[in-house]
């Protein structure tokens, strides 16, 4: 049976360094804001995977549908022996992908990149019994940060599923997208989940459930910063807000201050104060159209060799070759 790998690129110490950066930077800002990365600790995690089973959350089922029906058409596309997974997580849907490209009879490793090493070490345990050949390499980093760690072994795959890409704002989407492109040689491949441009009416309840689950989630940032930065934020005063912005086509998830407060954070040595109404931005999320993405995989170096869409055209995957 193979061995199992786990390279580790991101330390405690690393994530609590950057939460303190970012929370200083975010905090001061006019307008405030902070990464939607830090929605994810444990409670998080867990409410996130409520959220993807609720009605109003189209984009995993979509994605999922996609490739419940293309995988085997990527497999033999790419004929992968790598498959990449950036931000894996419990790597869930990439089973269907793993499942195809054994079938295919191309696959020899899969190596899932996550910041959690706990999230990794727990879905690696969980691989391992469900594909005891298969050459298993965790890497605990950065997609942002460490791409340069991406190991350069046999014909590669790199998936980036989930409409992540959605999180960067255009100005950041174009280095990444650039930085991963020179990560590959030419011919190797990209897929990549990206959520589209669609009626506010569909979009905006994605992230403003009526059973309020992704306003918990939202606030829960708020609580990691409690804990993590010994602060004093009462969670319960800020109002989720999800809200379609139709110049840049994006969803904004805001906490907004319901009544004036200051705020401390002692791992900081730093108070911040909210006038009413005020509003701190933990999110965005941009959806796209065809030609846009297209495009800005062209600019990155990538050529797109398919695209599919969920039957409703909800959600998108796209296979991008380097060029």
């Amino acid at each position: 049976m193979p061995d199992i790998d786990l390279d580790v690129y991101l330390t405690a110490d690393d994530l609590a360094d950057g939460l303190r950066a970012d929370a200083r930077t975010g905090l001061t800002a006019s307008p405030k804001w902070l990464p939607p990365k830090y929605f994810y600790d444990a409670r998080g995690s867990e409410l996130f995977e409520e959220i993807t089973r609720l009605p109003e959350y189209y984009p995993t089922r979509a994605e999922r549908e996609i490739l419940s029906t293309r995988a085997g058409a990527i497999a033999r596309i790419t004929g992968a022996k790598t498959l990449i997974e950036l931000g894996s997580g419990s790597s869930e849907k990439t089973r269907l992908l793993l499942d195809a490209l054994r079938e295919q009879g191309t696959l020899g490793s899969f190596v899932p990149l996550d910041v959690s090493a706990a999230a990794l070490r727990a879905a690696l345990g969980e691989l391992r019994r469900e594909y005891p050949d298969l050459h298993l390499h965790g890497i605990v980093a950065d997609f942002v940060r460490h791409l340069e760690v991406l190991p350069e072994t046999g014909t590669r795959l790199v998936a980036f599923l989930g409409g992540t890409i959605g999180n960067f704002t255009p100005a950041e989407r174009a280095p990444f997208l650039s930085g991963l492109r020179g990560r590959l040689s030419p011919g190797e491949f990209l897929l990549l989940g990206a959520d589209l441009v669609k009626d506010p009416a569909v979009l905006v309840p994605a992230y403003d459930d009526g059973a309020g689950v992704t306003a918990e989630f939202n606030r829960n940032v708020l609580h990691v910063l409690n804990r993590e930065l010994d602060g004093d934020f009462n969670p319960d005063a800020f109002e989720h807000v999800a809200l379609w912005d139709p110049t840049r086509e994006w969803i904004e998830m805001r906490l907004r201050a319901q009544a004036p407060m200051r705020v401390h954070l002692k791992g900081l040595n730093l108070t911040v104060a909210f006038a009413a109404g005020e509003e701190l931005r933990t999110e965005v999320s941009a959806k796209f159209r065809r030609d846009g993405l297209t495009a800005e995989l062209a600019a990155a170096g990538f050529a797109v060799r398919d695209w599919w869409t969920d039957q409703p055209g909800r959600f998108a995957l796209t296979l991008a070759t380097a060029i």
